[in-house]
């Protein structure tokens, strides 16, 4: 049997889960769509791993990361929870050498990360303008009707891209409509927009940060050869894609898991038939005092395992 560990990613848009071995060689890797049922998702992709490599593997350690690590540890059993920015810096420096610069877009969320000597020294999100995700392409292609795969193609036959206003979802849609209606061919409006998230994205999470080269673009967005070609445009140098770039968050919770499960010597993962569990979460709002905490509860067969959300730690501690 081959010892190996799990990374899991799970963000609003996609489940990432990879399985790397003692080497830090991918496996096997999973990527889902979440589709709001993040409990369900990380169930199926479990099952989905389970009856591809189960007879060769022994999972050692786990390690999950994304918006909903928590939940996600509290299903798979993980032995560490790190945030987004620890797990895609972790993954890029194990790929790659003297990395200064990590551009990360996903679905509902982009992010950079600076590195220098491989630490973390400065970091930035957008959780808040749709024009700086993945989500804004995918709403202009399918305005477009055109598949959001087809997207890099389009945009790399353009010979002369638009200029689409790009600080706000809504006015560039609002700016692409008009466009259309002057006559602009299909290539050159989808290379504007490709061009217009790039500059969102720079204005807002690349503000003021010291852009140094190699930079690594990571995130299912990366795939998109249209995005690529704005960034190494508006940098003036080439960007790096790494081959696992849609799943880079997890990779790095593998490896975090690799280091947390040496120190502890021991995995708390619960298996690959995680099918086989009721998991369910409620929530309530705390009146204890003026923060009104929504906390969460979570149940695995009808037995309650954990709380979160709560400020002050009183119905954490409750629990354990």
């Amino acid at each position: 049997m081959i010892k190996a560990y799990l990374g899991v990613d799970v963000g609003s848009v996609s489940t990432n889960l990879v399985v790397l071995n003692e080497q830090g060689e991918l496996l096997a890797a999973k990527y889902l769509r979440t589709n709001g049922r993040p409990i369900q998702t990380v169930q199926e992709g479990i099952q989905k791993l389970g009856s591809e490599i189960a007879s060769q593997i022994k999972i050692v350690g786990c390690g999950t990361t994304g918006s909903a690590r928590y939940l996600s540890s509290m299903i798979v059993g993980a032995d560490i929870v790190k945030n987004e920015i620890t797990a895609h810096a972790i993954a890029a420096c194990h790929e790659f050498e003297n990395v200064h610069t990590i551009i990360e877009i996903g679905g509902q969320d982009s992010k950079i990360i600076i590195l220098r000597d491989g630490v973390v020294t400065d970091f930035a999100m957008n959780t808040v303008c749709a024009a700086g995700t993945g989500s804004f392409l995918d709403q202009q292609a399918s305005r477009l009707c055109i598949p959001i795969e087809d997207f890099g193609g389009y945009a790399a036959k353009s010979t002369n891209p638009v200029r689409i206003a790009g600080r706000c979802a809504v006015f560039a849609e609002s700016d692409m409509i008009h466009k259309q209606q002057l006559g602009y061919n299909l290539e050159d409006i989808v290379a504007g927009l490709c061009e217009a998230l790039v500059r969102n994205y720079m204005n807002n999470v690349g503000k003021g940060k010291e852009i140094l080269a190699p930079v690594i673009f990571q995130g299912g967005v990366a795939a998109n050869f249209g995005l690529v070609q704005a960034f190494n445009k508006y940098l003036g140098f080439d960007v790096v894609v790494p081959r696992h770039h849609a799943v880079m968050g997890a990779i790095g919770a593998a490896y975090l898991a690799r280091e947390a499960v040496g120190m502890k010597g021991r995995s708390s993962f619960k298996g690959f038939d995680l099918e086989k569990i009721d998991f369910k979460t409620t929530s309530f709002e705390c009146k204890g005092c003026s923060n009104a905490c929504e906390v969460v509860q979570f149940f695995e067969n009808k037995n309650l395992v954990a709380r979160w959300g709560d400020r002050c730690g009183k119905w954490e501690l409750q629990v354990s």
